[in-house]
Formats: C-alpha cells, structure tokens, sequence
C-alpha cells in the first residue's frame, strides 16, 4: 500500500494483520487532544499498525465506514472489525479495544 494515498476499502479489508485506522482532520481539536491518547495506548501494542486517515467532504473511505464524528478509531482483525472508538476521552478505552485486535498484548 502506498503510504502517501489512501488506502481503499478493498486493500484495508484484506489486511490480515492488526490494524487501528484514525479518521479525523488536522483542524479538528478533539483530534489534537485525542494524540496523546492514541499515542500512549498504541506504545503498549507495537504489533498493532496505525493508519490515519484525513477525512471530510466527498472522502470515500470514511463514508463507508459510517464515520459520522472525529476523530473515529476503528479496529480492525484480518480484516473484520472489532470495536469502534468516537471522540475518545481517556487511553483506557483505548487500550481495551486495542486488547481485542491485538492477540500477543
């Protein structure tokens, strides 16, 4: 997968391996407040890759998700989800959803 495109659908659903796509905007404040969050609760799960997503008007991707709110976290096992986090407000959530995609943490 390219890093500088976004992913499709398609390519994110054959992945195989743990998977946390972030939706979100660069202007968006829950966004920024959410980094540090994300960050803390993903250190503890080096397996687990990150892909973030810049999402907004006409962006595919994030429509076929149904993200409606930034940022949405969506975690994702051989390609099925697993859990689904919106405007997380604590790391613990986090890491409880990074626990189910994340069978070695």
């Amino acid at each position: 997968m390219n890093p500088e495109a976004e992913p499709s659908r398609a390519e994110l659903d054959a992945l195989q391996e743990p998977l946390l796509i972030e939706f979100g905007a660069s202007y968006c404040g829950h966004c920024a407040a959410a980094q540090p969050l994300i960050a803390a609760a993903l250190d503890r799960h080096p397996r687990v890759r990150r892909i973030k997503v810049e999402d907004g008007p006409g962006r595919r991707l994030g429509r076929s998700f149904r993200v409606k709110l930034w940022p949405t976290l969506i975690f994702l096992r051989e390609g099925k989800e697993l859990a689904r986090l919106v405007r997380p407000t604590d790391s613990s959530a986090i890491e409880v959803s990074l626990r189910q995609i994340d069978s070695a943490g």
